[in-house]
């Protein structure tokens, strides 16, 4: 089939086969978010160490986004396809570190295990953005990303509560024993661990791939060798689409407010709504549990954000759809800091998971628009560039601020996460979004 000939639209359960994958993928993603800093801090991280150890993540999406995105735009199997071999690579790798983490007894071993779970996700996560841009018309792809978002919402909130269901429907320990991860945890990750496989064998079994329109030219641009390879990796850099450019401001600022959630809600929430700072103390594994149930929320809303934010772009435009919800995002995360009773920590969670919604579905829908269908996949590893590299300075950073800034008090590095988030729905303003926002 021609690529400049309009793809064909798929039905309702099409894009349902193609997405569901990302039930798995953000299954496990979920479960790394809610508890790497629990676990860190069980096994003897002080606060001002976990945006250091947590670097794991972004340095590893910095090193394999690009070089996977390139390698799936110039692969081909006439039975697995082009981003179909990636998906299962990176399945694999992830559903392994998944069993793996819990059963980390020494701090390096989990850090180093984390590095490979963050591969495995980067290995399967950008092919699946690249496989919208492959399959769908313009007139879908932001009904696509909205599918993506609507999975990913779905997987996060079960395996956010994993531990808080193990521990209080099921008996299962919450308690660390001799310095170790508790039976609550462990268990959370086997389950990831099988539903990120599972997952992902699902969309590969049940959706096709469009091969390259001229095969033989395809082939013969695959083999001209590895430093073609990598000159076409460094030159795309310097040669990115102009709404690229521009997202990459929204992205810096809006990643570095997620990093700071994701690194230190569960120190601060411990702080100041259950007053422990000790991490072996059962009181601060209730305050993670806590949060598992907090994230859970946030990624729920998402779920249901993902169908209504398309015919909000119909009826304004993607771009200020993406202001909106940013700002109300960044209010939301940095009024954390001013709660000190457990049930009101649930309203910012709203606030946040309708941002989480945007943030899965309208940049990369801007963004689709803007790219050579030929170079899908790279530009999309490419794009992963301005996620990673706000969390490396926040990961350089953050733990300084905390220390020497805000005595430690994890609570202020929300609040400071939640104004770089509001800053980085002003600066949408400055994004060009040409394509039409269509469901």
């Amino acid at each position: 089939m021609h690529p400049s000939t309009p793809k064909p639209r798929l039905s309702f359960w099409q894009l349902w086969n193609m997405s569901f994958g990302f039930f798995g993928i953000q299954f496990g993603f979920a479960l790394q978010n809610a508890n790497t800093s629990r676990i860190f801090s069980t096994l003897g991280a002080n606060p001002d160490e976990l945006a250091l150890f947590w670097l794991a993540a972004p340095v590893t999406g910095l090193l394999v986004q690009p070089v996977i995105g390139y390698l799936s735009d110039n692969t081909w199997h006439p039975t697995w396809g082009r981003r179909r071999p990636f998906f299962f690579l990176g399945a694999l790798l992830a559903s392994v570190a998944l069993f793996l983490m819990p059963n980390s007894h020494m701090l390096w071993m989990a850090v180093a295990v984390l590095w490979m779970m963050d591969a495995g996700i980067n290995v399967s996560m950008e092919p699946f953005r690249a496989f919208v841009g492959d399959k769908l018309d313009a007139s879908q792809q932001t009904a696509g990303f909205a599918m993506q978002t609507f999975f990913i919402g779905c997987g996060a909130v079960i395996a956010s509560l994993l531990p808080t269901i193990f521990a209080d429907y099921l008996g299962v320990s919450n308690t660390p024993v001799n310095g170790g991860v508790p039976d609550t945890v462990r268990y959370a990750f086997y389950a990831g661990g099988s539903v990120f496989m599972l997952a992902v064998l699902y969309t590969m079994f049940t959706s096709d791939e469009r091969p390259p329109e001229d095969l033989a030219a395809f082939r013969q641009q695959r083999g001209k060798g590895f430093a073609h390879a990598i000159g076409e990796i460094l030159d795309g850099f310097f040669h990115m689409p102009k709404t690229m450019v521009q997202l990459a401001f929204v992205q810096f600022f809006t990643w570095i407010g997620l990093f700071a959630m994701w690194i230190y809600t569960t120190s601060a929430v411990a702080e100041n709504v259950f007053g422990s700072t000790d991490a072996q103390s059962a009181v601060y594994q209730d305050a993670g549990n806590y949060v598992g149930i907090m994230f859970a929320v946030y990624s729920g809303v998402s779920a249901l954000a993902a169908f209504i934010l398309p015919v909000l772009a119909r009826l304004t435009s993607r771009k200020a759809v993406h202001m909106l919800c940013l700002i109300i995002g960044g209010i939301s995360l940095a009024s954390v800091f001013t709660i000190h009773d457990k049930q009101m920590l649930v309203v910012p969670m709203i606030g946040i998971g309708i941002a989480w919604a945007s943030i899965l579905t309208m940049p990369y829908a801007i963004l689709a628009g803007a790219l050579p269908a030929s170079r899908m996949g790279y530009y999309m590893g490419v794009f992963n560039f301005f996620v990673v590299i706000p969390q490396i300075v926040s990961g350089l950073l953050l733990g300084f601020v905390t220390t020497h800034f805000f005595g430690g008090h994890t609570g202020n590095t929300l609040a400071l996460g939640g104004a770089s988030m509001a800053l980085a729905g002003i600066l949408t303003l400055w994004v060009r979004d040409d394509a039409k926002a269509a469901a």
